[in-house]
């Protein structure tokens, strides 16, 4: 069997990657989207945690899934991209995916603002996205300071284990994106040692990319990079900026 785990963002929840994590499910595969600690919805749950408790987190599924899977790809999405580095660093995952990896972020407290922005914009028709909207809206209200500092922390932490990284890597960036400076993905791309490594703009989307207008280009360049027969097609996935 094929395991996928799946990384959601600072104060998000797995919403935001539910898209891909449905996507791979249809064909059979274990997937997995955790709730990272203190991310239940509640702003006290949030303030009694660490950063290193989100990476435990999503590391204590991962175990379970490389005990079970004959291969396990971990996808990140925002914050979520650091931790799935990270572990993808110290065991042996098949591949890695970074959808808008915060490495260099604008602004931590804004980010949920205007993620709720976002997906009030374009998603208001669907209940889902409704209630998604106004969990951003209240994280932005509660998330506690000491929250903010965590995830300071965590990316100052993590990023310094990006030369650790092997694994074959996609990176994909929303041309768009207000919430992550379009840079993390430069370098994300030039620090890792990935011998197989591809990075790909998507010039339309923002921050929310699993959700955003060209979610189809987003989802046929996460299968093909994924698809077990892409070692046959090298070639197929060039750099681009």
């Amino acid at each position: 069997m094929i395991g996928c785990l799946l990384i959601h963002g600072f104060t998000g929840s797995p919403y935001e990657v539910e898209p891909v994590a449905r996507h791979f499910a249809d064909r059979g595969w274990r997937i997995e989207s955790p709730v990272l600690a203190g991310h239940e919805g509640h702003a006290l749950s949030l303030n009694q945690v660490t950063w290193q408790d989100w990476v435990r987190s999503a590391e204590e599924v991962l175990q379970d899934m490389l005990l079970t899977c004959e291969r396990v790809h971990v996808i990140g999405f925002s914050m979520g991209g650091l931790i799935a580095a990270h572990l993808s660093a110290r065991y042996p995952i098949d591949k890695l995916v970074l959808l808008s990896a915060s490495l260099y972020y604008i602004n931590p407290r804004q980010l949920f603002k205007d993620a709720a922005t976002i997906i009030k914009k374009h998603f208001t028709s669907a209940s889902d996205a409704r209630e998604a909207y106004r969990r951003y809206v209240n994280k932005a209200k509660t998330t506690p300071p000491r929250a903010v500092i965590h995830f300071r922390h965590l990316v100052k932490i993590l990023k310094q284990e990006l030369p650790k990284v092997t694994a074959p890597t996609l990176i994909i960036q929303g041309g768009r994106d207000d919430l992550v400076e379009p840079r993390s993905a430069e370098h994300i791309y030039r620090t890792i040692r990935s011998a197989e490594k591809y990075l790909h703009i998507l010039p339309e989307s923002k921050h929310i990319i699993c959700h955003d207008c060209e979610q189809g280009q987003l989802l046929a360049l996460i299968d093909e990079f994924l698809d077990p027969a892409h070692g046959e097609r090298k070639g197929e996935m060039p750099h681009e900026s």
